[in-house]
């Protein structure tokens, strides 16, 4: 399989995050979603995440990422672009992270420098 993405993705343990509002460009808002989310892969690009509740595609929210060190949080708007229905009825989204400054890159690459040859097995 030929990758397409720009950036490398990278294994996420253990974080969670949850989606308790969403918008779109023009206005719309979905709130009190409360949808608690397992990411699962994360690069300077997007996020990868799984979730039982089923989220229209199109729509924003505003994510906190940490990864590692405590310090290093990273406040962004997330895209939700794709989805995939998995066989145990959880559904898989690829998201962009939007409008995120070249700068911060140093949390991802921290982040990488951090995992061993086997956590970049994914």
């Amino acid at each position: 399989m030929v990758e397409k993405r720009r950036d490398k993705r990278l294994p996420v343990f253990s974080m969670k995050l949850e989606i308790s509002s969403l918008f779109k460009q023009d206005n719309q808002v979905i709130k009190d979603l409360d949808a608690p989310i397992d990411v699962e892969n994360i690069s300077k690009g997007g996020i990868g995440f799984s979730s039982k509740t089923d989220i229209p595609l199109g729509y924003y929210f505003n994510a906190c990422i940490q990864l590692g060190n405590e310090e290093a949080k990273l406040y962004c708007v997330v895209k939700i672009i794709r989805r995939e229905i998995r066989q145990d009825g959880t559904i898989f989204y690829g998201c962009e992270m939007v409008g995120l400054a070249p700068v911060f890159t140093y949390i991802f690459e921290e982040y990488e420098s951090s995992l061993s040859e086997e956590d970049l097995k994914i």
